[in-house]
């Protein structure tokens, strides 16, 4: 019997984070439903989990394997996605368990070594994607470059890299993070994005969809500590960004400076080493500063969050803060004012 083990069930959770630990993994910081098949005393012998669209944290009692019961939980929470109405279901999984997973109608997306697989639902998925990109590029965009952007919200500085990107390319594949993780939503996030570089000629906006994922939720369970899983992230996304790259031609990414985040300097450091490997420079383009301090999001919502609204011109193109000083803005303006913690690595 499968039984949903809700987040207020203490008890519950300790047992399955248990579980996850016997068997060398960790419970990811990014759940949104779980599942366990518990035998006659009530303890978990098999889990799974899901996060968004994505299927994670699945685990047996090396007592019980042979047994099928990985099958029953996979089919379990591919019910849950039908439920939410996501066709496109992707995992992760090692590299030891790829041969299950495609067995069961799973397909390979990248992969770092053996230490993590991506696989999606779709045998065409990832090809389709790739389509849909082509057929909104220009045929002339050759020796292209790529922007990679949350940009929650656009700021100045990401103004600057894009101004950068764009004088130096005769086009720049812009790719907006299009995952629901962030304190401003996609479509605002989108159109600030279009409205503040808007004068800019030669931008390509596209939307990462399911295949570039950012750090708020690439799956952690299977790294010893926050380095490595920085590292496996930065790989796989490379991994990923490579092969959209060569169906685009495109040639450079460009990264903002980080010198405040140990996040995102490990992961530029480890893209400046890694891309290369796959014909693709690196470019780190110094962050805009204002009062000698690096212009980011966290800068804004800081801002935000204290009331220093008055700042605001200083760190945001118009198209920005004519958003934030709307009413339109106010649910978001609030939900920042409201949150523990702004600053986003």
């Amino acid at each position: 019997m499968i039984t949903t083990i809700y987040p207020s069930d203490r008890t519950g959770m300790e047992r399955v984070r248990a579980l996850l630990e016997r068997e060398g993994l960790h419970m990811d910081a990014n759940l949104d439903y779980t599942c366990a098949i518990l035998d006659e005393s009530y303890m978990p012998i098999a889990t799974g989990s899901c996060c968004g669209n994505t299927l994670r944290c699945f685990a047996v009692d090396n007592t019980h394997r042979g047994e099928g019961l990985l099958n029953e939980v996979l089919s379990h929470l591919m019910t849950v996605q039908q439920e939410r109405g996501n066709a496109a279901v992707f995992l992760y999984t090692k590299g030891d368990s790829v041969r299950f997973f495609r067995n069961l109608g799973f397909h390979e997306i990248a992969r770092v070594s053996d230490i993590i697989v991506f696989l999606e639902n779709r045998r065409w998925g990832f090809s389709d994607y790739l389509k849909a990109l082509q057929q909104e590029s220009p045929a002339s965009a050759q020796n292209a470059a790529a922007i990679v952007m949350n940009a929650n919200p656009f700021t100045l500085g990401h103004l600057c890299l894009v101004e950068h990107a764009s004088a130096e390319n005769e086009w720049v594949h812009l790719f907006i993070v299009s995952e629901e993780a962030s304190l401003f939503p996609f479509a605002v996030r989108e159109r600030l994005i279009r409205e503040g570089t808007a004068h800019l000629k030669n931008i390509v906006y596209h939307r990462t969809s399911s295949y570039i994922i950012s750090q708020a939720t690439f799956p952690s369970y299977f790294q010893k500590d926050e380095d490595a899983v920085i590292l496996s992230h930065a790989q796989l996304d490379i991994a990923v960004f490579s092969r959209i790259a060569k169906a685009l031609s495109i040639t450079r990414r460009y990264v903002g400076a980080e010198e405040s985040s140990h996040v995102t300097r490990l992961y530029n450091e480890i893209m400046l080493h890694d891309l290369p490997r796959a014909g693709i420079s690196c470019r780190i383009i110094p962050r805009r500063e204002h009062a000698g301090t690096p212009i980011s999001a966290s800068t804004v919502r800081r801002a935000i969050q204290a009331g220093n609204m008055s700042i605001l011109p200083s760190l945001v193109p118009p198209a920005t803060l004519a958003f934030l000083q709307s009413e339109e803005s106010a649910a978001i303006r609030r939900k920042i004012a409201e949150a523990a913690d702004v600053v986003h690595y």
